[in-house]
């Protein structure tokens, strides 16, 4: 296992898997913790990895009132073992050979980065266009690939580095992505997901070419 912190309040995790499966790029993976008095917690993470890569990569943000977000982010150490099991999920994951277009708030860019990092192994970037919001840049999952791949990227609490004013997502960000023949993938909090497809009606995508990922804290 390999581990990296590349901000004060995520990890990332690179998993060794012997004889996994494949996962597609948009699935996740339930990881469970379990205490010695046999006490068990579990929680969902996407994959960032694309799925020939050789290990599962996860990026985790730390919840203060989590279950198991705050072990992973400050307990786990090279050579731990973790308890996995997936993939899962058969609705929000692509291919890469058709259009698409993702659009992700905050850690909801994590199954997008899979997506184009699998894209880019199958030589169809040209395919996956990326509209992403975050708060800050440095909260901002995976930034720099982010803006290798051309994202739009908006920040709601900074201005950004091309002189983007503060602020989140607009439709007109989003409308040069545009394509009848895409699929939409959205993820992020409810209210992230909320907001995006609003602006996906306002530009005309009917709503069965909207999949929907949303995430929060476990119950």
């Amino acid at each position: 296992m390999e581990v990296a912190h590349p901000n004060a309040r995520a990890v990332v995790l690179r998993v060794e898997v012997p004889q996994r499966l494949d996962h597609l790029p948009g699935q996740h993976y339930v990881i469970r913790l379990r205490a010695e008095d046999g006490y068990t917690a579990s929680r969902s993470y996407s994959l960032a990895s694309a799925p020939d890569e050789e290990v599962l990569e996860f990026y985790v943000e730390e919840l203060a009132d989590g279950e198991v977000s705050p072990y992973l982010a400050e307990a786990v150490e090279v050579g731990d073992e973790l308890e996995l099991r997936g993939p899962i999920g058969g609705w929000f994951v692509w291919d890469g050979r058709t259009p698409a277009v993702g659009i992700g708030g905050g850690t909801g860019v994590v199954p997008l980065v899979s997506m184009l990092r699998h894209a880019r192994r199958l030589g169809t970037e040209g395919l996956f266009h990326l509209a992403v919001g975050a708060r800050t840049l440095a909260e901002l999952p995976y930034a720099d690939e982010l803006g290798e791949a051309h994202a739009a990227v908006a920040l709601s609490r900074e201005r950004s580095a091309a002189g983007r004013p503060a602020g989140r997502l607009a439709a007109a960000e989003i409308a040069p992505f545009v394509d009848p023949q895409s699929t939409y993938y959205i993820c992020g909090s409810a209210g992230f997901a909320e907001a995006a497809s609003e602006l996906l009606m306002s530009l005309g995508i009917p709503p069965g070419a909207v999949r929907v990922e949303r995430f929060g804290p476990s119950g």
